[in-house]
């Protein structure tokens, strides 16, 4: 049986988020829903993890963004969210830290979903502009 805890293979973290999606059963599981699949179109090759005792998480060289339900909200947060260009204004929440940013969705909020792919596929060239610095740093200190 999988676990919360166990969940460190890439199917049992889908597995995980697919029941989460199930167990939420209102607006908050098909808003979940559909940024998870938007996530999928804009990065086909994305990982879904599932850490932190119950957070979905999409990776692709690094941390994309998490996906949070609470009452009043499903809360997608941008572990590099401040590194990212937002000419839509997707960002609405986390705005004052220095690192991430988040984008809180109300009941009955539509999703740019054009802007949010591209935001997801930029926070995806962080990752990779960071870990090929990260390569020539080491590459220069050999």
């Amino acid at each position: 049986m999988v676990t919360k805890k166990t969940a460190n293979a890439a199917g049992d973290a889908s597995a995980l988020i697919d029941q989460r999606i199930a167990d939420l059963g209102d607006w908050r599981g098909e808003t979940l829903a559909q940024v998870r699949q938007l996530i999928h179109d804009a990065l086909p090759d994305v990982v879904e993890e599932w850490k932190w005792m119950g957070t979905p998480v999409w990776s692709h060289g690094g941390i994309l963004c998490t996906g949070e339900s609470y009452k009043a909200k499903v809360k997608l947060t941008f572990a590099k969210g401040a590194s990212l260009k937002d000419p839509k204004k997707l960002f609405n929440s986390s705005l004052d830290g220095n690192v991430r940013r988040a984008i809180d969705i109300a009941e009955g909020e539509a999703i740019d979903t054009k802007a949010f792919k591209t935001l997801v596929q930029e926070a995806a060239s962080v990752n990779a502009a960071k870990k090929a610095a990260s390569g020539r740093a080491r590459r220069k200190a050999d």
